[in-house]
C-alpha cells in the first residue's frame, strides 16, 4: 500500500526530528525545509500529499506560503503547527487553505490523527484552539475579513525588510527591481498609515509575518 507523502516545513530542527520519528512508521517523509520560499520549491518538486508547516518561517511566512500553495497545488492538504493558539490566527490559517491546525505542544499525539482525517476530506483543530475559535466566531462573525490590508506582494516585502534585509536583498529574493520593492514598501506604509521603519517592523510582528 502506498504510504502518505509528507513534507515538513519548520526551522526548529529538534521538532522536525521528533515529527519524523512519529510519522515515519506510517508515512513517507519526502523532505524537510526551514523557510517559506524553500517550501514552495520543494512542494512543486516533491509533490507531497500533506504539508506540515509552521506559521512563523523566515523569508516567507506560513500563511502567505499556504496561499501560494493553494493556487499552485490545490489538492495538497496543509496542516499548520504552531506555538500560538490565538483564535484569530486559527481563522487566518483556514482562510489561507489549512485543513488542520495543531499546537506544537500536543502535535506528537494529534498529528497522525489529523493527517488521517484531512485525507478523508475532513478538518481538524486542536481542542485548545477550537474553543477560542468558536467564541470568536459567535462574537464577531466575519469582522476581520473586510479590513483592507497590504497585498500579498506587499506582505512579502514587509516581511523581508522586517527581517533585516536591504531593499536590494529583498529585490534579489523576490526577483524584482529595487525600485519595485520601494514602491511596494511605501504603498503599504501609506495604506497602513505608518511613517517609520520601526512601525513597519511592529506591524510585521503584530501580523505574525515575523516572530520575535
Amino acid at each position: 500500500m502506498r504510504r502518505t507523502r509528507v513534507l515538513l516545513a519548520d526551522d526548529h530542527q529538534m521538532l522536525v526530528d521528533a515529527l519524523k520519528s512519529v510519522l515515519e512508521p506510517r508515512c513517507e517523509v519526502v523532505g524537510t525545509v526551514t523557510d517559506g520560499r524553500s517550501l514552495l520549491d520543494a512542494a512543486e518538486k516533491l509533490r507531497p500529499d500533506v504539508i506540515v508547516l509552521d506559521i512563523a518561517m523566515p523569508q516567507l511566512n506560513g500563511l502567505d506560503a499556504a496561499r501560494k500553495l493553494q493556487q499552485r497545488m490545490p489538492a495538497v492538504k496543509l496542516i499548520f503547527m504552531t506555538m500560538n493558539e490565538d483564535p484569530y490566527l486559527v481563522g487566518e490559517a483556514f482562510r489561507a487553505g489549512a485543513s488542520a491546525f495543531l499546537l506544537k505542544q500536543a502535535a506528537g499525539f494529534e498529528l497522525l490523527d489529523a493527517i488521517e482525517k484531512v485525507l478523508k476530506g475532513g478538518r481538524y483543530v486542536t481542542p485548545r484552539a477550537a474553543k477560542g475559535l468558536a467564541s470568536i466566531s459567535m462574537r464577531e462573525p466575519k469582522a476581520r475579513e473586510h479590513v483592507p490590508g497590504p497585498s500579498g506582494r506587499e506582505r512579502e516585502v514587509i516581511q523581508l525588510l522586517a527581517e533585516g534585509r536591504t531593499m536590494k536583498e529583498a529585490a534579489s529574493v523576490l526577483k524584482i527591481t529595487t525600485r519595485t520593492v520601494a514602491a511596494h514598501k511605501y504603498h503599504a506604509m501609506e495604506l497602513l498609515q505608518i511613517k517609520t521603519n520601526a512601525e513597519l517592523v511592529q506591524y510585521a510582528i503584530k501580523s505574525k509575518l515575523i516572530s520575535v
